[in-house]
């Protein structure tokens, strides 16, 4: 612990002279920076030494969210949270979760004063189903345009190989020269 600031010297210099000192003990020699420029930042962005601690720490910043706002967050995300999921049954499941938490939060409200809703299961269910009928349709597309692709190149491939067929009787075809070329080379080995 650093000794008491002596009376009469200002904070300014008793700090200017503790840092003199540490840097002619050597205890700032080997820090993990020293010698590179310090990391930039945004003008006006205090915060963001929060954020990089988040990311090394692998944290979401709605971990600092207070109870209220990050509650309301996840019912706004219900449709991308809802979106993998294959059964109505384990659709209302989710929100039911989710209800109960905010449930939870109402009984003893903690933090900022916000208005949560509960989510209506039967809203979001009628949501969930018109959004996977949407994507089993866009999927479906997409599997029909993987499919005409591949039947236009099968007949294509069929075209040339049925190209190739006729041309092999033709004495000007590049198949026939090709051919009497290997009987040539044939009869010499």
């Amino acid at each position: 612990m650093a000794e008491r600031k002596p009376p009469g010297m200002g904070f300014e210099s008793w700090i200017d002279k503790q840092v003199r000192e540490a840097q002619e003990r050597g205890d700032f020699d080997d820090l993990p920076l020293s010698g590179k420029p310090l990391p930039a930042r945004r003008p006006g962005d205090e915060y963001a030494w929060i954020r990089d601690k988040l990311a090394r720490e692998g944290e979401a910043t709605d971990a600092l969210l207070p109870t209220p706002l990050r509650l309301r967050k996840e019912v706004h995300k219900l449709p991308d949270t809802l979106r993998d999921v294959r059964s109505e049954q384990a659709v209302r499941d989710v929100v039911e979760e989710l209800n109960e938490r905010i449930r939870q939060w109402l009984r003893a409200p903690s933090g900022p004063n916000i208005p949560v809703a509960l989510a209506d299961p039967d809203t979001v269910v009628a949501e969930w189903r018109a959004a996977r009928a949407q994507r089993m349709a866009a999927e479906q597309q997409v599997r029909a345009e993987r499919a005409a692709e591949a039947e236009r190149a099968a007949a294509e491939e069929r075209a040339a190989a049925d190209e190739a067929r006729r041309n092999r009787g033709n004495p000007l075809s590049p198949y026939t020269w090709l051919a009497w070329w290997r009987r040539q080379l044939g009869r010499r080995g």
